[in-house]
């Protein structure tokens, strides 16, 4: 039969067959573990004490790669500068057809990133560690790139490229626009210059992404940063306190096209306030993780200003009450589709209040109450019997939960595709079996392997249900 099927056909065989097979299938001869490789699109590894000559040797046995990304064995420990210059030497060499670079090795330099340019012409993803001070100058010669994602670190590189004659780019004009859509900045600190030509030359930015940043860059003007706002839609600030307030008060005055926000650990409560009360877009995904920042004043400008809102997602919001959420569901309930109530001790310390909520959530198709570690059966079922439509359901690290919650789910939600029951130790194994496995249209079960017996498995075998433990 080998010597019947031409290369071409076991090639395509081995890219529809899921990963755990595909590994296998490179132990039955050479000619097998050829194809395999030069069927391989993409590639991880992670770096531990591999030598440059091993690497060269592996990656000429991939010579279709698309996409490959590089990890350091120890991401707290950052490896030096040479080695990532000598590694990316090698992916230049083998790697010209990469559209997508992952470098978590190790930071880069500019010149490599030049260097890289001139061989991986069609990169339109790239994520990497670089030194300071910052010049983005390099990312003209990656005319392609779509996705920039650059986390900033300190090192050896800093006296180099401080005295490498490229510093003085930053008080010129733009040359031209760049093609970058999703962005995102890691660690800028105060008194980090060279972000501002960034700004303004990333005229077509739809995604932006800060994580723990001290500025936005020279300085801590906006001035440059405004000019990329009018065409964003996605906007994450994550660890962002000190300049949480400013972007958003940027947002809230320039972007007119923005569809989802995330904001987690940084702000102010009346920074937050005043951007919900002037907010202007068509807002629909709000996620909010703000233990001390959020409550009930920012629950009603929502319910009040973003009537277009589909999904909100709120983490360890010790502050808000029920009434704040009552009138999110009150207001909302027509159009909200997704909401999330993670760790979120209202649920458990006001009784009734799913209930309530679910009255008016009959378009609900996505609930998470994940880590409500006290939330009742009785609580849980109430809110389910109204939101019958719904079909994923996350309830991980709920340790209340009991298999009467399972039944209910069973009895009110024939929609159910998706379920997370990890870490609920009093839902046992009976009614992962009896209940859990026969709803009709289950794609998704994520719960512990010790609740998963033979038969179970082959029942979610034959109905084509992936079980994740």
């Amino acid at each position: 039969m080998d010597n019947l099927l031409c290369d071409e056909l076991i090639q395509e065989i081995f890219q529809k067959l899921p990963s755990p097979s595909s590994s296998a299938v490179s132990l039955v001869s050479r000619r097998w573990l050829r194809l395999y490789r030069t069927s391989k699109s993409a590639l991880s590894l992670r770096l531990y004490n591999l030598s440059v000559s091993s690497l060269s040797s592996l990656l000429s046995h991939y010579p279709f790669l698309s996409s490959l990304s590089i990890l350091s064995a120890d991401s707290s420990a950052m490896p030096a500068a040479t080695p990532s210059a000598e590694i990316l030497s090698e992916i230049r060499r083998f790697c010209t057809n990469l559209k997508a670079l992952r470098f978590l090795a190790g930071p880069v330099s500019l010149s490599s990133l030049v260097s890289l340019s001139s061989a991986c012409t069609h990169l339109a993803s790239l994520s990497i560690y670089i030194y300071r001070p910052l010049n983005f100058q390099w990312v003209v010669n990656f005319p392609g790139l779509k996705s920039l994602s650059a986390s900033v670190i300190s090192g050896e590189g800093f006296e180099i490229e401080l005295n490498s004659g490229d510093w003085e780019w930053e008080s010129a004009e733009v040359g031209a626009e760049l093609g970058i859509q999703s962005l995102c900045l890691s660690g800028l600190r105060a008194g980090d210059w060279g972000v501002g030509w960034l700004w303004r030359s990333c005229k077509n930015l739809r995604q932006l992404q800060l994580r723990g940043c001290e500025t936005v860059g020279d300085g801590g003007s906006f001035s440059s940063f405004v000019e990329c706002l009018p065409g964003l839609c996605e906007v994450e600030l994550r660890t962002c306190r000190s300049i949480a307030d400013g972007v958003l008060m940027k947002l809230a005055e320039n972007c007119r096209n923005l569809t989802s926000l995330l904001v987690y650990d940084g702000g102010s409560r009346e920074g937050l306030l005043q951007f919900l009360s002037r907010q202007q877009s068509n807002l629909e995904n709000l996620d909010l993780r703000l233990p001390l920042d959020l409550d009930n004043e920012h629950l009603i400008a929502i319910a009040t200003n973003l009537q277009g809102l589909s999904s909100l997602r709120l983490q360890s919001c010790c502050l808000v009450t029920g009434d704040g959420l009552k009138a999110i569901a009150t207001a909302l309930g027509s159009r909200l589709e997704e909401l999330a109530l993670i760790n979120c001790d209202v649920v458990e310390r006001e009784s009734g209040l799913l209930a309530t909520m679910g009255q008016n959530l009959k378009q609900l198709k996505s609930l998470d109450l994940s880590y409500n570690e006290m939330l009742l059966d009785k609580d849980f079922i109430s809110i389910i019997i109204s939101c019958n439509s719904i079909k994923e359901l996350k309830l991980r690290g709920c340790k209340w939960l009991t298999g009467a919650a399972i039944f209910a789910m069973w009895k009110n939600c024939k929609d159910l595709e998706t379920i997370d029951i990890v870490q609920c130790p009093k839902i046992h194994a009976n009614s992962v079996e009896v209940y859990a496995m026969n709803f009709p249209k289950l794609r998704q079960l994520k719960v512990e392997d010790d609740k998963i017996s033979d038969i179970v498995r082959n029942l979610a075998s034959r109905r084509f249900v992936d079980i994740v433990v």
